[in-house]
């Protein structure tokens, strides 16, 4: 699982059968501080209600995905888990 923050998102009128219901978001992966990493985007299957700016944590596995879902009908590797409402991080000064 990665942090990520969702940056937008995706508007489908015609989707896979079993996409249909779902919403789908472009996020980006975040450090601690909420810095984007990298310069990829992910398309995430949303089934917590997140929306653009939301703190988020983002499994991407396949496996993963079919244990969430239920079934492996849906041609989904990554999705929403969680809304992250805070991020607490013991200082390493100890």
């Amino acid at each position: 699982m990665v942090l990520a923050k969702v940056k937008g998102n995706i508007v489908s009128t015609i989707k896979n059968e079993y996409l249909n219901g779902h919403k789908l978001l472009l996020v980006r992966e975040i450090d601690l501080e909420g810095n984007f990493i990298g310069k990829t985007d992910y398309i995430s299957l949303d089934l917590i209600d997140s929306g653009i700016g939301d703190t988020v944590l983002v499994t991407k596995e396949g496996d993963a995905v079919q244990q969430v879902l239920g079934h492996n009908k849906a041609p989904v590797n990554t999705i929403i888990v969680a809304n992250v409402d805070d991020i607490e991080v013991e200082s390493d000064d100890n």
